[in-house]
């Protein structure tokens, strides 16, 4: 199907014809979609109805994205009505798991990366709907006449390929302009086996531990510190507790020791209520989280990067802005096309949540200046090209093989169309703490991440790098140190965690079974 201007336009607020419009214009091959408005508007809905001879009639699967973070079910699907897509899908017949690929035809329609919505499709077979949510969190959005560009939206055609090859090159058209990098991003994050438990002194064993495991890698590795350096958990102030003391000496440290520093910080809330913010800073649903568009915040957040920045940590890892923008709603409880349910918006009424996401992300890129960033728990779509990298699904686990094979099985397959074109993939660590999870399986999730040309994280209790577990780490991290490999899934248009893969052009199977559930 070739991009062309809808057949209807809904709008969802209260307007009047004369104070409304919605604008489309065809351009450099995508459709780019304009609301002016004095009104207030939540949503915009343009419709496509399908020709004829654009109905597919043989069998078909059906891909979707998520808003965010994957959940362990990102997956092809039959025809259903009501199911919302996030920001891009995609409509394939046959099979990659068969690699005779004569006669395959993919479909794609997405948005640009960036859209100043939140954008929602709905496929039947015979029409085609995409949702403008340009709320301004739970309200409607008071633009006061100004001319706001929603969306770019693309549909593109792939024939004779894999589903996997067209999704990857769709991605290349969604993002233009990733933001690039020319370090490697691999290495450790303690947070799979400390669990928030840890000091300077733990810090410094796990910096020697990977230096010694990377020893004669081209690139130097990444210690991540997670959670638990502050003096409440996961909550402002951003300053150290007497675990951890001065920030700075600890990554002189680290960079002395081999490893280049990161850190793990969240900007939006504000759990103690310590920080000297007048009321109106604070969300009126949730106190504790923050507004990113009252000028204190943003203050706050731009004084808290360049603490950080000066105390010399080379990588920043900013988590739950998606749960603290949206009032506590996680990506897979999203239901219809409404990210943000509660009936509240933000300090700044003349945006979008979009906007407003997009500029908080812009923020956060500016003052890291050099410093790389990954995103967790981020909106996917709206950060790319704001992050180096980004974590593609929800927590793996040092404790549960399960939650590991759920969550990061899934996100690395399907959202490995994504690396490279929006951000590099982080499809989260390998856990390795006690005798928990069985190193069959772990080994090969070490090996799939390895040879991904995605991130590699590793999480180890230092006592269990020894043996046949510090071969396999040392092999692995020399792979991902040069992340020159190339790796699609095969049978993930059947099964939601894949098991077969082609790696280097070679065929790989993985054993992911478990006889362990409780």
């Amino acid at each position: 199907m070739i991009i062309r201007k809808p057949d209807s336009i809904f709008i969802n607020g209260e307007y009047t014809a004369e104070n409304t419009k919605v604008e489309t214009e065809l351009i450099n091959g995508g459709l780019d979609v304009y609301l002016t408005s004095s009104g207030k508007i939540k949503f915009v809905q343009l419709h496509w109805n399908l020709k004829d001879d654009e109905i597919r009639r043989e069998k078909i699967s059906i891909l979707g994205d998520e808003f965010e973070r994957g959940y362990g079910k990102i997956s092809w699907q039959g025809l259903n009505y009501e199911r919302i897509m996030p920001w891009y899908f995609a409509v394939s017949n046959g099979s990659d798991s068969v690699t005779d690929y004569s006669g395959r035809y993919t479909e794609c329609f997405g948005v640009e990366v960036r859209p100043r919505a939140f954008c929602s499709w709905y496929y039947d077979g015979r029409g085609i709907d995409l949702i403008l949510d340009v709320r301004n969190g739970g309200i409607p959005v008071e633009l006061g006449g100004r001319k706001l560009k929603a969306a770019t939206v693309f549909f593109k055609e792939y024939r004779n390929v894999s589903a996997f090859s067209a999704l990857k090159s769709f991605c290349s058209v969604m993002s233009r302009n990733p933001l690039k990098t020319d370090k490697i991003i691999y290495g450790s994050n303690n947070w799979y086996y400390a669990y928030g438990r840890s000091s300077a002194e733990e810090i410094i064993s796990d910096t020697e531990l990977v230096a010694d495991l990377c020893k004669g890698c081209k690139n130097k590795p990444f210690m991540v510190i997670d959670d638990g350096w502050t003096p409440h958990r996961t909550t402002a102030p951003w300053v150290s507790n007497e675990k951890f003391g001065d920030m700075k000496a600890l990554a002189e440290k680290m960079n002395e020791k081999g490893v280049i520093p990161g850190i793990w910080v969240r900007f939006l809330y504000d759990e103690k209520f310590e920080l000297d913010l007048p009321e109106e800073a604070r969300r009126n649903g949730c106190r504790e989280r923050l507004d990113p568009t009252h000028p204190a915040v943003k203050s706050f957040i731009s004084e808290t990067i360049d603490n950080i920045v000066s105390w010399g940590y080379k990588l920043i890892k900013h988590d739950f802005s998606s749960n603290d923008i949206s009032l506590g709603v996680w990506g897979k409880d999203v239901g219809n096309y409404c990210f943000c349910s509660k009936e509240e918006g933000f300090y700044d009424k003349s945006k979008t949540t979009a906007e407003i996401v997009v500029e908080f992300y812009e923020l956060i890129l500016e003052h890291a200046k050099d410093t790389l960033l990954i995103g967790c728990n981020t909106f996917s779509h709206l950060c790319a090209g704001l992050v180096h990298a980004n974590r593609t699904g929800d927590d793996t686990s040092g404790r549960e093989w399960i939650q590991t094979r759920k969550m990061g099985v899934n996100s690395l397959a399907f959202r490995l169309c994504q690396n490279g074109s929006f951000y590099i993939s982080d499809a989260d660590c390998v856990g390795i703490l006690g005798n928990n999870i069985d190193w069959k399986l772990n080994r090969q999730w070490l090996e799939l991440l390895s040879k991904s040309g995605s991130a590699l994280f590793v999480s180890c209790q230092p006592s269990k790098a020894e043996g046949e577990i510090a071969e396999d780490l040392m092999k692995n991290f020399a792979i991902a140190s040069e992340q020159k490999d190339e790796m699609i899934p095969l049978d993930w248009m059947e099964n939601v965690a894949p098991e077969r893969y082609l790696i280097n052009g070679e065929e790989k199977v993985f054993n992911w079974s478990t006889d362990k559930r409780i």
